[in-house]
């Protein structure tokens, strides 16, 4: 074989494309920017505050900074649960929930202070608006939610509620606990 054959000498790399080094480096940041993303989550302390604007997803279930709430120790209609009024007439109660919700967080930075996760990987929080105002107690004590916890955190607001009729009190409704155990749901999005 002759030494300068062409199949013996070493082949250099061709240089990448421009298009493959577009690519290369959007991988690489994009790469890098999860990567920045996880490590921020996972030295966060669990207790620390959560502030941000909410993104209302129910009645007692709202997402701030990515990360989904469930409003401690209460319990709102589900979105497609029913209500009805003194005359009989029904109200989509678990809708009118999550509106009352959404319209007193719009606009404002909440403050939720962790306690703890549900079984569905929910952190579980007290949120209160820039006045301090607990938003947990004020859904009780509106009547768009119950008090739901052994301590009965919120006990004086649902008593207050009830007395003057408001939000689900205004006639007989189905808890939202039993509610959602008559009626499953699918997609496993449960929050009992």
């Amino acid at each position: 074989m002759p030494p300068n054959a062409p199949w013996l000498r070493p082949q250099r790399p061709s240089a990448p494309t421009t298009e493959n080094t577009r690519w290369a480096i959007v991988v690489v940041v994009l790469i890098g920017s999860l990567a920045v993303y996880g490590v921020e989550r996972w030295l966060r302390k669990s207790d620390a505050p959560i502030i941000g604007s909410a993104f209302v997803i129910d009645g007692d279930t709202i997402v701030v900074d990515s990360i989904r709430i469930r409003l401690l120790g209460i319990d709102a209609p589900e979105l497609d649960q029913s209500c009805n009024d003194l005359q009989g007439r029904t109200w989509s109660c678990g809708l009118q929930a999550a509106t009352a919700l959404r319209a007193t967080t719009r606009g404002h930075d909440l403050t939720c202070l962790p306690h703890s996760k549900d079984k569905f990987g929910r952190m579980l929080a007290v949120c209160t608006l820039p006045d301090k105002t607990d938003v947990n107690a004020w859904m009780v004590q509106q009547g768009w939610a119950i008090s739901y916890d052994y301590a009965d955190t919120y006990g004086a607001q649902q008593i207050e509620a009830k007395a003057a009729k408001r939000g689900v009190w205004s006639g007989p409704f189905t808890m939202p606990r039993e509610w959602r155990q008559q009626h499953p749901r699918s997609d496993g999005d449960r929050k009992d």
